[in-house]
């Protein structure tokens, strides 16, 4: 598989399934800054030269099995790259009875059976802004957006606030998309945290504020994250 890090919250109960590849190259992505889960407090630095040792599947279920489990987030890179995905989705939730959500970039549709819940991260509605920023258009992300609510996926979404490039206003793009499928869907936004030669500086608390008022013109459900909050569950490093 392309899983090469397990982090737990054992007051939760919650594992997190960190995925190595990733079929879009986005500027700001964090693991340019740290290889491990950000909720640790001690990260490896990134190496991108130096790709991680990659578990099995087999590695995978049997290290799930030693904790006691209630969630499994899985996360990037992107899940959705990975081809045994589907067959540890269904592991997890015939045996381990996990409730299982997926962190996705949206570009690929996996079989939902054995998928509770989607957070999928939208970069920009602007199809040149997010062509700007990962690499690739954003028009699969858009349909599979719609098609993860048709198929009655319990679905939310997040995205990054970026000074003077992904900003108040594209915000306002996302919000409106996704209101117009359905304002209760909730939405997230996200405070920049700038990783080694980034263009961008950290995205001022204020600046959040006026995007989380934007977005609430359209959406009934919008929350963000500054990047100062406390952490609080202790996470643990289990691979």
């Amino acid at each position: 598989m392309n899983i090469y890090h397990i982090t737990y919250a054992p007051t939760i109960k919650e594992v997190y399934l960190h995925f190595w590849s990733c079929n879009f190259a986005c500027q700001g992505c964090i693991r340019k800054k740290a290889l491990d889960d950000i909720h640790l407090k001690y990260r490896a630095p990134a190496k991108r030269h130096l790709p991680p040792t990659l578990l099995s599947l087999e590695e995978v279920t049997e290290t799930l099995k030693k904790l006691a489990v209630k969630k499994i987030i899985y996360m990037g890179g992107e899940p959705t790259v990975d081809n045994k995905l589907s067959r540890l989705l269904e592991l997890t939730h015939d045996k381990l009875h996990a409730y299982n959500i997926l962190l996705t970039n949206g570009f690929i549709s996996p079989p939902l059976e054995d998928i509770d819940e989607v957070c999928l991260g939208l970069k920009a509605y602007d199809d040149k802004l997010h062509l700007d920023f990962t690499g690739k258009s954003n028009e699969k992300v858009l349909a599979n957006f719609v098609n993860f609510y048709q198929a009655g996926v319990r679905l939310r979404a997040e995205s990054i606030l970026i000074p003077g490039y992904i900003d108040s206003q594209e915000i306002e793009n996302m919000a409106k998309f996704i209101a117009s499928i359905d304002p209760n869907i909730p939405y997230r936004i996200d405070a920049y945290i700038p990783v080694p030669r980034s263009r961008w500086r950290k995205t001022a608390s204020g600046e959040v504020d006026k995007a989380v008022s934007v977005a609430k013109k359209y959406l009934h459900n919008v929350s963000c994250l500054k990047g100062n909050e406390k952490i609080k569950h202790k996470v643990v490093k289990i691979v």
